[in-house]
């Protein structure tokens, strides 16, 4: 008789939990579905966009639809915009820098987190001192540094102030990984006559392999639209990277803003299909080393 007044006592209780939770359910629906809706429009609308004439885009209708498909924009923004020579340029620079961010960034990592040393945590902190500083800041000492090594108007001009500001980052990252893992592994690899340098390639680069696939993505999306330094230290037309096509379509008298939005559209290709591809390495990695196990 006791159980079941208790019982009957006990269904409100569970009615109210299983009414907020699906309130608290359809309020986080609704938020995710807002931010999908945000996130998403300005693609689209940027894909809409590259396909319309001047005269459709000027009309001050933004949300309507091209009445022909002006695919066109999209000759133009690869024939005049030098789209290809652009793109071999930022693909080279951009690949430079992830080998390079992961060389350096993976071995400070492993010195900073693995290594019994008093000066470990002071280079850290400097670490995460260069996580603060804007890049726009030393445009002026970088500009006069490079002149004196006789390097302004290279690649080499952007691919080490390159280095420099992603190198932080990736280093934060890949020590909180290096972190977690368990000292029985070297141990283990000491006993059987490993050294250092064994240890180091033959154990923790296979281990953090997620955490350095983060590394990449974020290198490749924070270097590929780059303007700022590109700008300021590139100078010949066969050097310039993927953000100058924009400029090929503005001239003294007239904007093709339908090439110029086709261009957007080309250059934004290649990081949204490599974001898409291995947005779930960029999770796994950020949290792999949160709970050390």
């Amino acid at each position: 008789m006791l159980n079941a007044r208790e019982a009957a006592s006990a269904k409100p209780a569970i009615i109210r939990r299983r009414k907020s939770f699906s309130i608290v359910k359809t309020l986080v629906l609704l938020l995710l579905s807002v931010l999908v809706v945000t996130q998403l429009y300005p693609l689209v609308w940027l894909a809409i966009y590259s396909l319309k004439t001047n005269e459709e885009i000027l009309s001050g209708r933004f949300f309507a639809l091209p009445h022909v498909l002006q695919w066109k924009n999209f000759t133009d923004a690869i024939d005049a915009g030098h789209y290809f020579q652009y793109l071999k340029n930022s693909v080279f620079v951009t690949v430079v820098t992830m080998v390079c961010v992961l060389f350096l960034s993976s071995l400070a990592a492993y010195a900073i987190t693995r290594f019994k040393w008093k000066y470990g945590n002071v280079v850290m902190v400097i670490f995460l001192i260069g996580m603060m500083i804007p890049m726009q800041a030393t445009l002026l000492p970088l500009m006069i540094i490079f002149k004196h090594m006789h390097i302004l108007n290279t690649h080499l001009a952007l691919i080490l102030p390159y280095i420099a500001f992603q190198t932080p980052v990736a280093v934060f990252i890949l020590s909180g990984f290096m972190r977690s893992i368990p000292a029985e592994i070297e141990e283990s690899a000491v006993v059987d006559g490993a050294g250092v340098f064994k240890i180091f390639t033959g154990i923790m680069l296979p281990i953090s392999v997620p955490p350095m696939m983060t590394v990449c993505i974020l290198t490749f999306i924070n270097i590929w639209n780059e303007y700022i330094l590109a700008a300021t230290f590139i100078s010949s037309e066969r050097l310039k990277t993927l953000p100058f096509g924009v400029n090929s379509f503005v001239s003294q008298y007239s904007v093709n803003y339908g090439a110029i939005g086709a261009f957007l559209v080309l250059g934004a290709l290649p990081v949204i299909i490599i974001y898409f591809l291995l947005a779930d390495k960029i999770t796994k990695g950020m949290v792999a080393g949160a709970v050390k196990g």
